[in-house]
């Protein structure tokens, strides 16, 4: 087992595939203009193309959060306001281990073994919102009241949301860095996470029916060093290997397979 201070690198493991919105979706960002009439809460686009996506962030937080409860993590670090997150220094963490924490000197940071790619409009999404006339591009408006319970009196607001059935491509990137039984339990781990996530909602506003998404897995695959130093396309396959069209519970299955190219530390 390395020690602490070393951070071997032996190859990365890719889970690529498209997050459906089974109802619709809100990750917010920031009003560029105060417009009289116009929306209270804008969701986020990229600043070139105008369309929506998922910030890689959003998704990677909501998986970390989903896992601290399911460990039943102690909060005890503050992330701003009233936000309140799990972080140790306990290399054996299943949480900080996959997705990283900060100590409080250098040595004692444990960088995250995961990243989480932007997640952008699928083609197919993108082209069937440009044709649908919401008043908005790519998106829909959202209406809704909230009433003061003494005087009814309504307060109205104006939400952008995402319509459900559009689709995002996203890529998880997992490093491979320790010993066979680490990188299977931390698969295992996110693999699960995703699944459950399918009972729970990404975004804002889960809890009124925003959120709920679905995963399909095109590719589960594997890459080890030496494919980043292979010239031919001969020598790449040797030593990759790749899962295709794959259900969740399948590449739970699977993982020993993707994991048998890496040699055990």
């Amino acid at each position: 087992m390395p020690r602490l201070q070393e951070k071997p690198l032996l190859g990365k493991i890719f889970i690529l595939g498209k997050i459906k919105c089974e109802t619709g979706l809100h990750i917010g960002g920031s009003k560029e203009k105060m417009d009289i009439g116009g929306i209270d809460a804008p969701v986020m686009r990229d600043p070139l193309t105008r369309e929506p996506y998922i910030p890689g962030s959003s998704l990677k937080g909501k998986l970390r959060s989903l896992f601290e409860r399911m460990e039943n993590k102690q909060f005890n670090r503050s992330g701003g306001g009233d936000v309140w997150r799990h972080e140790c220094t306990d290399s054996q963490c299943y949480v900080c281990r996959l997705f990283g924490s900060t100590g409080s000197n250098a040595d004692e940071n444990l960088p995250s073994r995961l990243s989480v790619r932007d997640c952008l409009l699928e083609e197919e999404s993108r082209e069937k919102l440009k044709k649908i006339d919401t008043g908005l591009q790519y998106t829909e408006w959202k209406f809704e009241n909230s009433l003061d319970r003494v005087t009814a009196a309504a307060n109205p607001r104006q939400l952008e949301r995402i319509p459900a059935g559009a689709k995002f491509e996203f890529e998880i990137v997992y490093n491979v860095e320790a010993s066979n039984g680490e990188a299977k339990k931390d698969l295992s781990n996110l693999l699960e996470l995703i699944s459950l996530l399918q009972d729970d909602y990404l975004g804002g506003h889960g809890s009124r029916g925003y959120g709920k998404v679905g995963f399909t897995i095109d590719k589960f695959m594997a890459r080890k060093l030496e494919f980043y130093r292979a010239t031919s396309e001969e020598d790449k396959k040797s030593n990759s290997s790749i899962l295709e069209n794959k259900t969740i519970d399948e590449c739970k299955q699977n993982v020993d397979e993707i994991l048998s190219m890496f040699d055990t530390l």
